[in-house]
């Protein structure tokens, strides 16, 4: 599944910033009510979501099941994304993924077999944490984007 899961998140890396440089800055930053994001702010939680990912799939490789968790909301809250560049955002939100995906292809199959603990009630493998990684990528970004 994890080969399965590089080839999405690869193709996504490609399709997805044309497309979401299309929207214009008024609609990106758009909060559709109180309390709800922006397109500009679920981007941000999806770069914070690349962040903690990125943290548990290094962190598992040496360490015996860490912790490691967030709280979205605040998380976006405390980044600011509202306020910063929508092309900043773009490129960043690309470049991590792709540096991800890269990261995943150099794991051999006894680490992506080590366990890291998100705050779930069991601890997940590298490899679950990666593939789950990519469908909530997938979500969002059907979200903010139609794409095929």
């Amino acid at each position: 599944m994890v080969t399965e899961s590089i080839i999405r998140l690869e193709y996504l890396c490609r399709i997805i910033p044309p497309l979401l440089l299309k929207i214009k800055e008024v609609d990106f930053s758009h909060k559709p009510a109180p309390g709800k994001w922006s397109i500009k702010e679920t981007l941000g939680h999806l770069i914070d979501s690349a962040t903690n990912n990125h943290h548990r799939f290094v962190s598992a490789q040496f360490e015996d099941k860490p912790l490691i968790t967030y709280n979205a909301d605040d998380w976006v809250a405390a980044s600011h994304y509202q306020t910063m560049s929508s092309v900043h955002m773009i490129s960043f939100w690309h470049l991590y993924n792709h540096h991800i995906a890269e990261l995943i292809k150099q794991l051999p199959v006894d680490v992506l077999n080590r366990e890291c603990n998100s705050g779930d009630e069991a601890p997940h493998t590298l490899a679950w944490l990666f593939d789950d990684y990519v469908v909530h990528l997938e979500h969002h970004l059907r979200e903010m984007v139609e794409y095929d």
